[in-house]
């Protein structure tokens, strides 16, 4: 098993929003390929909310509402990202198994 400094930051949150850790030392184990495909499906969102962002501001009649609505789909979707590199930063500080 892996040392508390060690756990694994996971793509999704627990209940009250409280962030969920995986202690394992086999990165090719069910829950550690489960987190690493949903962090590349929140990054491939990202990357696709990007496109559609950045052409929703480049059109000046833009309408209010939708990009209201596309800022809270933007601050949940960093929200991921963020947690994403910040589990990522982590496995790499502990010389722990990457793949990026």
């Amino acid at each position: 098993m892996t040392t508390p400094n060690e756990l694994r930051l996971l793509p999704w949150s627990g209940s009250g929003d409280k962030p969920c850790y995986l202690s394992t030392d086999d990165p090719d184990g069910y829950m550690s390929r489960l987190a690493d495909n949903i962090e590349a499906v929140q990054l491939g969102t990202a990357a696709e909310l990007l496109e559609v962002v950045s052409e929703t501001l480049d059109d000046e009649d833009a309408d209010p509402i939708e990009l209201r609505r596309l800022g809270r789909t933007l601050t949940g979707v960093l929200r991921d990202v963020l947690r994403v590199a910040v589990s990522r930063g982590h496995l790499l500080a502990a010389g722990g198994p990457h793949r990026i």
